[in-house]
Formats: C-alpha cells, sequence, structure tokens
C-alpha cells in the first residue's frame, strides 16, 4: 500500500447475505484493485458506466489523505489521530464512523438500521470532490467568519441553504463531537461520563435522524457547515453549500434553461408605430423603477436547457455568478426534498423532518441587509428601495428583479396584481362618470320629486300592527334623492360595460402572461409531477403495513421458517417506505372518510353563515321595532340609517372573524384528505377556502339584493316571524340605497380593517414577540451578549412564508365585489384601484423585510386562480342582470313608461307603483295606537306592491301591472345575459391569446436553435474527416519511409497521438462554433 489509499466502493443498492468478516475480505480486494487502478491511471476518476436500465453504476476510487501533513498541533488543538496502517484498517472495520474525505458519518452503520456499502459517486456527475468536504462544526475564531453570515467559514463559499434545529444547552455535552475537535479524531474526543449521563430519548433520536440526513446530504455533493456557537440560545444552524458540480448536475436533471452565447437581433417595430412607442417611453421613463430593466433590448440571448456535455454553449468565465441565487437555492431544496432519512420512519425529504420536528426551520438567506447607508448594495436592498416605498407608488414594478430574487410564481402574482390594478383605472374613470351623471340629474329625477313634493300628501299604511302609526311618503324624501345617486339610466350601461370589461381583462392578462413566458425562458416549460407529501407517504406505509400484517396472520397457522438474517430484515424495514409505497396508493375508499367529513363540513359552514345572516335579519327586525315605539324624537326618523348601519357593522365583524376561522377549518379538511402533491393540496385548500369566504362574504349582500322586501305580505295581512316579529321590508325608493350601503361598508371594512391593518400589523406583532423571546433566552448566555448576529440568525426571526393563497384570495374577493354587484355601487373600481395601490407596496415590504425569503418556484401562469377569475365573470353578467332587472326600478318605469304613461314620461309613476288600502279592512287587534297621529283620521292608505284597489271585484290581488312588470324583468334577464355572453366571447375570440410579435420570437429562436446544433454536428464531422485523411496519409508516408521498423507498438503510439489531437481539435470546433 502506498501513502494514499482508496475504497473502491458501488453506487446503487447491494443485496448481500454474507457475514460482517467476508463483507472485510470483498473490500479489502476491491481496495487493492483500486490501488492498481490508481497507479496505472495517475488517480485519475475513470469514466462513467451506464447500464441497460439507464442507472450509472461508477467504480471509483476515493482518495483519503493521511494525516501526515498535518502540522502538530494547532492553535484550536485540532489533531487528527495518526494510525499505524494495519490498526486504521481494523478500527474502520470494526468502528465505522465518519471519515475525513471519506464517508463523513457520525453514525456507526449498525445504529443506523441499515448494512450499507459505502456509497459515493465521482465528480463529473457531482457526488464527490476531490477537496475537503466535510461537515465543518468547527469552532471557529469571530474574525475568521464573515460578518454578514453569507458565506461558509472560508469567506469563499457561498451560503445556499440553511437548516435550523433545536438543541437543549445543557445536555450538549451528550452530543456527538463532531460538534467541536476536528473529524478525524472526533471518536476520540467524546467526554468519557457521557455514556454515564442519563439521555433525552426524543432530543437524541432527533439528534440521530439529523445526522444522517446531513450523511445523506453530504454524499449528494452538499457541503455542511454547522454553527451552534451563534447568539440565539438553543438553535443550531446547519449551512449548506452546492458546489459547481452538484449545480451542474442538478441544473441538467431539472432542465433549467440558461441563457447561451447566441444572440440575435430582435425585431423592432418601423414606421410611426415605433414612433409612437418611443415617444411613449419617453414619456413614461419618471414612472419606470431605477433598475436594470429588458424590455427594449435590441438583443436577446438563446434560452437552452444546461447540459454538462454542451458547456461550450453557455459563458462559464464567472461560475460563481453562472447560477442565481435563486437557482442555487432551487437546486439545494429539491435535493433536501429527495434525500432519504430511514429514522425518520421511512419518510422522504425535508417536509417530513421539518414535521417531526428534527429541524424547526429551512429557508434560502436573503441577499443582506436592506437598510443602512454603509451596506454595500444587493438586489434586497434595491428592491426595498425602488419596489417596496410607499413614495414610489405610481411607478411600474421591477417585475424582472422580482422574478430574479423571489422566482417566478411570486413574480407573476405581482405581475398580475400589477395588470388588475392598471386596469382599474379606466373601470374606476367610468364609474366616477356614472356617479357625477347621478349627481348632475338628481334634481330631474321625476320619480324623486314627486316623492318629495309635500303636497301630493300621499298617507302611507302602518309598517306592522298596533305599534307602527300612518306616516307620510315625503319623509323618506333624502332616501329616494340618493337612491338616484346609483339607479339611473346609466347604471345598465356601466353594468354591460364592466361586464365587456372583465373579458377584456382576462385577455390582455393571457397576453401579458405570454409576453412574461417569453421574457423569462418559460415558453417550453412544463410543470413535473412533485414529490409525494409526508403524509401521503406515511398514509400509503400504513396501509402496506396493515397488509403485510393480516399476510402474516393468515399464515401464521402455517410453519413459515423465519429467516435469521438480521441485515436483511433492515434492508427491508429501510425499502419498506420507498419500493413498496411505490406499487400502493390510495384509492376512493381509503379517502371517503375524509370526503364524507368535508361535505358535513362544509355544508355545515355554510349553514352557519346562512343562520348568522338570519340572526343579524332578526336583530335589525326587533331594533326596528323597538325603536319605533321609542319616545326618542331623531330614533323614529332615522329608524332604517340606524338599523342598516348597526347591521352592517355587525355583519363586517362577523365576516372578518368568520374568514379566519374558514381558512383554519379549510387547511384541515385539505389536510385529511391527504393529497398526493403540493400543487393538489394547493388546489383543493383553495378550493374549500374560497367557497367558504364566497358565501361569508356575500351572503348578506345576496340577502339585501334579492330577497329583501319579497316576503312582508300587505296591511292587514302581514308576514310574521315567531309570530311577534315581522319581515322587513325595503323603503319606497327600493333596497338599492340600502344595498350600495351594505356593499361599501363590507368593502371598506375588509379593506381597510383585514387586507391593510392585519397584514401590516400582525407581522409586526409576532416579530417583537419573537424578538423579546429571543432577547430573554440570550440573557440565559452571557457569551452570547457580545456576539453579532448573522444572516441567517436575523433571517430565522423573520415570519415563515405561508404561500400566496391569502394574497390571491383577498384580490379576488375584491374582484367579486367590483364586478358582481357594480350595478348598484358604480364606485367600487376606484374604492379598488386605491387599494391596490397601497397593496401592492404593502406586500413588497412584507415579502423583502418581514418574511423569510421564499423558496423559488418555477410555474407559468397563476393556476387555478384564473379559472376563478372567469367563474366570477361569468356570474358577474348574471348577477348584475337580477340585480338592474329585480331591484332597481329601471324596468317598472320602462314598462310604465311605454305601456301605462299618457305622455310617455314619468309623470304619475310614484302613484302607479302604490296600491290602494282601506283602514276599514284591518283586522281586529291590529289597529295603530295612535290612528290619529298625523292629526287627522285615515280612511285610505297606500302601500307599494302592485295590487287590484279594495273596490274591485277582486281586492288586494296581483294586478295586471305586476306581470308586465314581471315579465319583462325576466326578459331584461334573459337577453341581456347572452348579449353580454355573446359580447364577452366575441371580444375573447378576437384577441389572440399570443402577441404576434412574441409568436414570431419563440418561431425564430427555435429555428435559430436548430440551425446551431446543425452547424455544430456539420463542424464535427468536417474535423474527424480532416483527421482520418490526415492519419491515412501519416500511415502511407510511414509506410515509404521504414516499412520493416514498423511495430504494432508504434501504430498504437500513434494512434494514441491521434486520438488526443482528435480531442483537442474538436473542442476547439466546440469554442469556435
Amino acid at each position: 500500500m502506498g501513502r494514499h489509499k482508496s475504497w473502491c466502493v458501488f453506487f446503487g443498492v447491494c443485496v448481500c447475505n454474507a457475514q460482517e468478516q467476508t463483507l472485510k475480505r470483498e473490500l479489502a480486494v476491491s481496495c487493492h484493485q483500486c490501488t492498481l487502478k490508481e497507479r496505472k491511471a495517475e488517480e485519475e476518476v475513470q469514466e462513467i458506466a451506464m447500464d441497460r436500465n439507464g442507472c450509472d453504476l461508477q467504480r471509483i476510487c476515493v482518495h483519503r489523505t493521511r494525516a501526515a501533513k498535518h502540522t502538530s498541533k494547532s492553535e484550536d488543538n485540532r489533531n487528527t489521530a495518526i494510525l499505524p496502517e494495519s490498526e486504521e484498517n481494523l478500527h474502520l472495520f470494526n468502528n465505522p464512523t465518519m471519515l475525513q474525505n471519506e464517508m463523513h458519518c457520525s453514525i456507526p452503520i449498525d445504529e443506523k438500521g441499515v448494512d450499507i456499502i459505502n456509497i459515493k459517486g465521482i465528480e463529473d456527475i457531482g457526488y464527490i470532490h476531490t477537496d475537503s468536504m466535510i461537515l465543518n462544526a468547527f469552532a471557529t475564531d469571530q474574525d475568521a467568519r464573515q460578518p454578514s453570515g453569507l458565506y461558509l467559514q472560508d469567506g469563499k463559499r457561498h451560503v445556499d441553504y440553511v437548516l435550523v434545529y433545536q438543541y437543549k444547552k445543557s445536555n450538549r455535552k451528550a452530543l456527538n463531537s463532531r460538534h467541536r475537535g476536528s473529524v478525524g479524531s472526533r471518536h476520540q474526543e467524546q467526554d468519557p461520563d457521557t455514556n454515564l449521563q442519563p439521555l433525552d430519548f426524543p432530543e437524541d433520536d432527533r439528534r440521530l435522524r439529523r445526522e444522517e440526513f446531513e450523511l445523506n446530504l453530504i454524499e449528494a455533493g452538499l457541503e455542511l457547515e454547522s454553527d451552534e456557537e451563534t447568539k440565539a440560545y438553543g438553535l443550531g444552524f446547519v449551512k449548506i453549500h452546492a458546489p459547481w458540480h452538484v449545480l451542474c448536475r442538478e441544473a441538467e436533471f431539472l432542465k433549467i434553461k440558461i441563457p447561451t452565447k447566441k444572440v440575435y437581433e430582435v425585431k423592432q417595430k418601423t414606421g410611426i408605430i415605433n414612433k409612437i412607442s418611443n415617444i411613449a417611453h419617453k414619456i413614461t421613463s419618471p414612472l419606470r423603477p431605477k433598475v436594470k430593466e429588458h424590455s427594449n433590448v435590441t438583443f436577446k440571448h438563446l434560452s437552452y436547457p444546461f447540459s454538462r456535455e454542451k458547456k461550450h454553449l453557455f459563458d462559464i468565465s464567472d461560475k460563481d455568478n453562472f447560477f442565481t441565487s435563486t437557482t442555487r437555492s432551487t437546486i439545494v431544496y429539491e435535493i433536501l426534498k429527495r434525500t432519504t432519512c430511514t429514522k425518520a420512519k421511512y419518510s422522504m425529504g425535508i417536509t417530513s423532518l421539518l414535521a417531526s420536528g428534527v429541524y424547526t426551520a429551512a429557508y434560502p438567506l436573503h441577499d443582506g441587509h436592506y437598510e443602512g447607508d454603509c451596506i454595500e448594495q444587493n438586489d434586497r436592498k434595491l428592491l426595498y428601495e425602488e419596489w417596496a416605498s410607499y413614495g414610489i407608488f405610481y411607478k411600474y414594478q421591477p417585475l424582472d428583479l422580482v422574478r430574479k430574487y423571489f422566482g417566478e410564481k411570486i413574480a407573476f402574482y405581482f405581475a398580475w396584481l400589477g395588470v388588475y390594478t392598471q386596469m382599474l383605472i379606466p373601470a374606476s374613470t367610468v364609474g366616477v362618470i356614472v356617479f357625477l351623471y347621478g349627481c348632475a340629474t338628481v334634481n330631474e329625477n321625476i320619480p324623486s320629486m314627486e316623492m318629495c313634493d309635500h303636497r301630493a300628501n300621499i298617507t302611507m299604511c302602518p309598517l306592522c300592527d298596533k305599534t307602527c302609526s300612518f306616516w307620510k311618503l315625503s319623509s323618506t324624501c333624502a332616501t329616494a334623492r340618493a337612491s338616484h345617486l346609483f339607479d339611473n339610466p346609466a347604471t345598465v350601461f356601466y353594468s354591460i360595460f364592466m361586464a365587456l370589461w372583465a373579458a377584456m381583462f382576462m385577455e390582455h392578462w393571457k397576453r401579458c402572461q405570454m409576453r412574461l413566458n417569453y421574457k423569462w425562458d418559460l415558453t417550453g416549460f412544463e410543470e413535473e409531477e412533485d414529490h409525494p407529501r409526508p403524509e401521503y407517504e406515511a398514509r400509503v406505509l400504513s396501509k402496506v403495513l396493515k397488509k403485510e400484517l393480516q399476510t402474516k396472520e393468515e399464515k401464521s397457522s402455517e410453519a413459515v421458517e423465519e429467516y435469521p438474517n438480521k441485515w436483511k430484515n433492515k434492508v427491508w424495514s429501510a425499502m419498506a417506505g420507498v419500493k413498496l409505497t411505490e406499487k400502493e396508493k390510495l384509492t376512493w375508499k381509503d379517502r371517503s372518510p375524509a370526503y364524507l367529513t368535508n361535505i358535513v363540513a362544509v355544508l355545515f359552514m355554510i349553514g352557519l353563515t346562512f343562520a348568522i345572516v338570519f340572526g343579524v335579519i332578526l336583530y335589525r327586525i326587533s331594533t326596528a321595532a323597538a325603536m319605533a315605539v321609542s319616545s326618542d324624537p331623531y330614533a323614529k326618523a332615522n329608524v332604517r340609517v340606524i338599523v342598516t348601519a348597526t347591521a352592517v357593522i355587525i355583519n363586517l365583524v362577523v365576516i372578518l372573524i368568520l374568514d379566519e376561522v374558514y381558512g383554519s377549518i379549510a387547511r384541515w379538511l385539505t389536510t385529511i384528505e391527504i393529497p398526493k402533491t403540493d400543487k393538489s393540496f394547493e388546489e383543493r385548500l383553495i378550493f374549500k377556502a374560497f367557497l367558504l369566504k364566497f358565501v361569508n362574504a356575500y351572503t348578506p349582500i345576496f340577502y339585501v339584493a334579492f330577497f329583501k322586501g319579497r316576503f312582508t305580505g300587505r296591511p292587514g295581512k302581514y308576514i310574521y316571524i315567531f309570530r311577534h316579529m315581522r319581515m322587513e321590508e325595503c323603503a319606497p325608493g327600493g333596497c338599492l340605497m340600502e344595498l350600495c350601503i351594505q356593499l361599501s361598508i363590507i368593502m371598506l371594512g375588509k379593506q381597510l380593517i383585514q387586507n391593510n391593518l392585519f397584514e401590516i400589523g400582525i407581522p409586526k406583532l409576532k416579530k417583537l414577540i419573537r424578538y423579546i423571546k429571543a432577547k430573554r433566552e440570550a440573557k440565559l448566555e452571557t457569551e452570547s451578549n457580545c456576539k453579532t448576529p448573522q444572516q441567517y440568525e436575523s433571517d430565522y426571526n423573520l415570519e415563515p412564508f405561508a404561500g400566496l393563497t391569502p394574497e390571491y384570495m383577498e384580490m379576488i374577493i375584491q374582484f367579486g365585489f367590483v364586478t358582481l354587484f357594480v350595478a348598484s355601487f358604480p364606485l367600487a373600481p376606484l374604492f379598488a384601484l386605491l387599494n391596490n395601490v397601497i397593496e401592492i407596496r404593502l406586500d413588497a415590504k412584507k415579502f423583502t423585510s418581514e418574511l423569510r425569503r421564499p423558496n423559488a418556484a418555477k410555474t407559468k401562469d397563476i393556476g387555478i386562480w384564473y379559472n376563478i377569475l372567469r367563474g366570477i365573470g361569468k356570474l358577474a353578467v348574471i348577477i348584475n342582470a337580477f340585480v338592474i332587472s329585480f331591484t332597481s326600478d329601471f324596468i317598472p318605469r320602462l314598462v310604465f313608461m311605454y305601456l301605462y304613461s299618457p305622455d310617455g314620461t314619468l309623470n304619475g309613476f310614484t302613484n302607479n307603483t302604490l296600491s290602494y288600502f282601506n283602514v276599514s279592512h284591518l283586522e281586529a287587534g291590529s289597529e295603530p295606537l295612535e290612528p290619529m297621529a298625523l292629526g287627522y283620521k285615515v280612511e285610505i292608505c297606500r302601500y307599494k306592491d302592485y295590487r287590484e284597489p279594495p273596490w274591485s271585484s277582486q281586492p288586494y290581488d296581483r294586478s295586471k301591472e305586476f306581470w308586465s312588470v314581471l315579465a319583462a324583468r325576466l326578459a331584461f334577464v334573459i337577453i341581456f345575459q347572452n348579449l353580454v355572453m355573446f359580447m364577452s366571447d366575441f371580444v375573447d375570440w378576437m384577441i389572440p391569446d399570443i402577441p404576434k410579435e412574441i409568436s414570431e420570437r419563440m418561431s425564430k429562436e427555435k429555428l435559430l436553435m436548430v440551425d446551431l446544433f446543425l452547424k455544430e454536428e456539420q463542424t464535427k464531422l468536417h474535423i474527424v474527416e480532416v483527421l482520418s485523411s490526415q492519419e491515412k496519409e501519416r500511415t502511407a508516408e510511414y509506410f515509404d519511409e521504414s516499412p520493416k521498423e514498423y511495430t504494432p507498438e508504434l501504430s498504437e503510439n500513434c494512434m494514441g497521438g491521434t486520438d488526443s489531437s482528435n480531442s483537442h481539435l474538436v473542442n476547439a470546433g466546440k469554442e469556435a462554433v
């Protein structure tokens, strides 16, 4: 054996029934073979051999550096134990702990539960690095550490990901000795009293899981560094760095598109279109953020999925910055998700370890601090200054920088929110014009003028029995005039406009989405099936084990010989969570209890919402009755306003509370369904949460719009609830004004309280609590007070990212307020616009300063939210048609003008809508207590309805006007719905989803890429032909000069030289291409 040794290992799962001594002999023989190969190949790594199934079966020699070069003693007492060669081999076989630059395992193999032959890969595919790649947890000087915490101890390798775990300081001596001392002497530095101390089983179990998981990460090629000497009390941080070869390997596996060296000229607009575009660009230049954007580029790089065989296509001169920070963190996260941990109950990935408490957090780092003049410029600080500031609310968003820093999924959310906010500008402008038109024509509105005319002296019937008295119609003058502001002919036009606006918005977003897909190289991106969730795998595993148990019980009567080989049983246990779960899956029978629970729970929640709305109705009725008999004249005069305002406030409070409750219930219901992937989990959660929150937010509005005042009865035969509470009815001017009040208070209250106050206050409160808790714990450790927190510690104190579902949900509910009942509240788009201008900067500030940096997720659209938006747009057409026809007085006015008006005007419309009632027909006991409240005796009173007069042959029956108005209303609903739907579909058909220039550029890129590869192949063929011809000429010349001296050895040498020159020329050809 020489100074350097090699252990030959195989990539794969080996099943072996030999005993431990046989395994030792096989490894010794393999070691001898590898040593011979090492001497012959001069310590070069062998090529990859691919098996038939595509698996890499590699036989690699891993060099373990002896400690002879190590200095006698370092300042930190990091000595490496030097053993004799024979003793060291024996020690390694008997105690297979972590080796320096070799296995990196701090767990004996027997404790891992599986006997595994050492598994390694080669540098070419990223499983090993010839330099030192150890779990670096040494106690270093503070001066040697990077002050920002963005790099490892050497100050060169960037921290791509951080894992956080908790440990007990009191039991720190019982922790693995990897947290102090060198790797080679870890097994020698353990406290002799450790084994005598009582062990904390859960803590040690989590520690063993962490060590195995980190070992597997190192075997996957990652470089780790542990830090427990932080300012955070009781927290350990594992910093992860992905070296270059790992990034290349994973980028190829994930098919990440990278810009190549090949560029092409982007076709620019010409003629008058170009001039208009330049003028618009100059005008909007003050609105653009001061960041590097790529909106008006002349040249664009061709993008191609990264491949190690085609490295010559990419500019890899700067390897440190070739992959962006989001790409690096995405690659590390993919490795973390698929890395196995057999001690974690046969689960996979970091998600299961987080769920079981092995790690408390896992996140990528922010680029640094965002505040302070002395801080160097970074993407986070630039986003905070040019995106998250309220002072630049008028500027566009730096979407390219957002995508670079947070990933495509978050960038698409902000892009959609920006497009939605821009499209609200024309909608709010037209809404303000409609409102101003109502204000300008309020004095010309004949129905409101007739209601305000005191000379008409119209006496109205009591609104209830006994306690209510007669009243004058002119007392509702203010309500009638206010109703005209929202109930006028322009409202119908505005409803049609908003239906077309919704269709235009969806088409405009699809075009913007395709532009972003092209700009961000997502045109050929297809989402692959994600890793199964740990809950799903655990459920499948329990199902498999249950079947196995049943099978054993069935065969228990038979004499079955048990295999005494413990190694085989351990291997079966380790592979049970991987192989058996791949064959099994959860069927509808397994999920039927969860489905039944979901149906019952959702129906119960909807019923609860209806019950609460009914309770508010009872409050309105009882309060109105109590105020009607009040002695306060102000209360009597403002019964409707007070009751409506207080009821709406109660509805708002209930909606805010139930929103939080329904969100938690929807998550719990989705969890018990056990979806297979995170995408399926998210879609099911969105559907349930949207359904419950939609019903919660709009049920009170639906009641006022379509049910209030429809089932009241008539004087003498009022409809009562619980015998004493009469159903409430609308004012003589209609329910549209009350609907407007209800809609405005709920919409503004949700935006101001829930969307803004909660988003600002709750994260800051949680951050304050974590800060106080950390400060209190830091006082327990005096040595921590002198240390400055690192970047990974500061990020840990931030709020974890909980997904985009809450952000989308509040905007979708707002979109419903803007479109569903816009006929009753034309100012809704204006308030939505003002809210969204603040919302964009609020969310931006939250993402940059209040939340941990989320994992960058790649996507090409906004997912299921687009389908929800389309559904709301279609539903808005139907609801607005019913609001115009049944809630407003638009249809009754048209019917009166064209069928019953003598002069074709609205003169006499108010009198036409009021029916007559003979007071003497009141039932005994229902007469008003104060019949002389108006100062005179009333014999005939009026009430709002279409009924026959008391002197007709069929008194108080529905009149012909009622049926005429009902037919007109239904006809309007049908015509309006079909007309607007047709116009929306026509707009959808007229506007292509993909802009023409984007389609042309995509086709051009494909042709250029194909042409590039064809030229490359032609160049290779030409080089091969040239080399073969040169070889033939050299062979012919050699035979002519010295035919007798020719030997096969010279021929082999000649061929070897030719091969090397061939390889050199081929590489030169690649660089030339």
